[in-house]
């Protein structure tokens, strides 16, 4: 059932906080209250409303995150057409990543202080101007550069479109399916980009991997423009705890991506590995005394706040760093076109949107902590089942091998939205999103920077060895994170 919003207001309030209905007089005429079988005008247009704030989330969601895994399959094109080593192919990955993971936590402060609506169209606006230079950039340091504003817009679009949904749903169960479908066009998304990137990287080149976001992004904005405007709240933009995250995580990233390859002893690699040390400290400082912190600290001392941000780092770092594995493997190792190795990802995309349905009805049965668990352990036999993979081993069977990839984030990551969106205030709805997709992001930065290092065998060439290791270094990632799931989240 869905809940029915408050008709809208001139003034301001949190988001989440609709403002309250107008009382009766010229022109707000009363609700039809009294006349039984006639439906309000609420009634009425609460449908439409939360459905058209859906269909505009989902199709921004799904962009930003059908770029990510399209691009992974057109990075063999890239390194050829633009001359790159494996180092470059990793910041065309974590350059998009880690903005995104790294603004996400002011993005979700300023789709409070903005509203939703006009924050998440400023973001597809800059995507899709971002998308335009990175189809024209003449060689890697340019297109790198253009991925860091992708990213910087994909970090204002997604928690301001969970914020968009938050508020359009009052009903808890409505949300949660709502968000179940919001969550399965970013898993379908992420399934069926590599289809997607192939057929395009093949047929038109990688560029057009980029053009294709043009005519998306506009009909994203044209579809805002019957979104009725989102409320508003007071929410200090903490530039100094900002910086320090950028800083930090920029740092980290680097230490892993060129640690595998300028080693990790060089001179670069230790001093990225202490500018995010001091920058960590610092923006843990920074966040302590600020009055109104964009990561407030009694926020992360809830362990049903904090548990699902472990999860979900966890869920991303296998994801992400299964479908880089993937992509490489398919066409460096056993040279298949972009084509072919796109379409090994179709039946992923089918797991992937069967399973996102099941997840929220199956949580409302059995609890989201067995949910969540049961999608971590299922992930951990999907890194397991890939340690046999090598150059001959039967198409056929890799399929099979990639089902519980399919099955376990799909499982895991609708029960750990909602609940996150259940126990924050409905006023922190946007905080709360940045900062858990904020926290996922930066498990696929970091999985995609570890992946990168060890795969890069003698010559550039794909390293089994190396593959084996970063499985089974996620596979004890994810079995810690399931383990914190089981003993800390509430039964039911």
């Amino acid at each position: 059932m869905q809940a029915t919003p408050s008709p809208p207001s001139s003034t301001t309030s949190g988001p989440g906080h609709e403002a309250e209905p107008p009382a009766p007089g010229p022109g707000h005429p009363a609700p039809d209250r009294a006349r039984p079988g006639v439906p309000s005008s609420q009634t009425v247009t609460a449908p439409r409303r939360g459905g058209g704030a859906l269909v505009a989330s989902l199709l921004g969601f799904t962009v930003i995150t059908i770029d990510v895994s399209a691009v992974n399959i057109a990075l063999p094109s890239i390194r050829s057409s633009l001359d790159s080593g494996m180092s470059g192919l990793q910041w065309v990955v974590d350059a998009y990543t880690l903005m995104f993971a790294a603004l996400m936590l002011s993005a979700g402060a300023l789709a409070d202080r903005t509203g939703a609506r006009r924050a998440y169209s400023w973001g597809i606006a800059l995507f899709t101007l971002a998308s335009l230079a990175c189809a024209l950039a003449p060689g890697i340091g340019v297109l790198v550069a253009s991925r860091v504003a992708q990213g910087a817009a994909a970090a204002i679009v997604m928690p301001a479109s969970l914020a968009l949904i938050r508020q359009a749903y009052e009903d808890a169960r409505a949300r949660a399916r709502a968000i179940a479908l919001w969550t399965v066009g970013g898993s379908v998304a992420m399934a069926a980009g590599p289809v997607l990137g192939g057929l395009l990287t093949d047929t038109a080149g990688w560029r057009a991997v980029f053009l294709l976001n043009l005519p998306v992004g506009a009909v994203v904005l044209g579809l805002l423009l019957r979104v009725p405007r989102s409320p508003r709240r007071p929410a200090a933009l903490d530039l100094a705890g900002q910086l320090t995250a950028v800083l930090a995580l920029a740092g980290l990233a680097f230490a892993v991506i060129e640690g595998g390859h300028l080693g990790w002893t060089s001179g670069p690699v230790l001093g990225a590995a202490a500018l995010a040390l001091v920058s960590g400290c610092a923006f843990r400082a920074v966040e302590a005394r600020h009055s109104r912190p964009m990561v407030p600290p009694a926020m992360l001392r809830d362990r049903r706040v904090t548990v699902p941000l472990a999860v979900g780092f966890a869920v991303n770092a296998a994801f992400y760093g299964g479908i880089f594995l993937l992509g490489l493997y398919y066409q460096q190792l056993r040279g298949m076109s972009a084509v072919a190795a796109g379409l090994m990802f179709v039946p992923m995309s089918a797991v992937v949107t069967a399973t996102n349905l099941v997840s929220p009805r199956l949580a409302e049965r059995v609890g989201r902590r067995a949910v969540i668990v049961t999608g971590q352990v299922v992930f951990t036999g999907a890194m397991l089942a890939m340690l046999p993979l090598a150059p001959h081993t039967p198409l056929w069977l890799v399929l099979v091998l990639l089902l519980p990839l399919s099955v376990g984030g799909a499982l895991a990551v609708p029960a750990v939205t909602a609940l996150l969106m259940d126990v924050v205030p409905q006023d922190r709805a946007g905080t709360a999103s940045g900062l858990l997709n904020s926290v996922r992001q930066t498990g696929g930065a970091l999985a995609v920077a570890l992946f990168g290092g060890l795969l890069s065998g003698p010559g550039g060439a794909f390293s089994l060895p190396g593959m084996r290791v970063g499985l089974l270094t996620v596979a004890a990632l994810l079995l810690a994170t399931a383990a914190l799931a089981r003993l800390l989240l509430p039964r039911g």
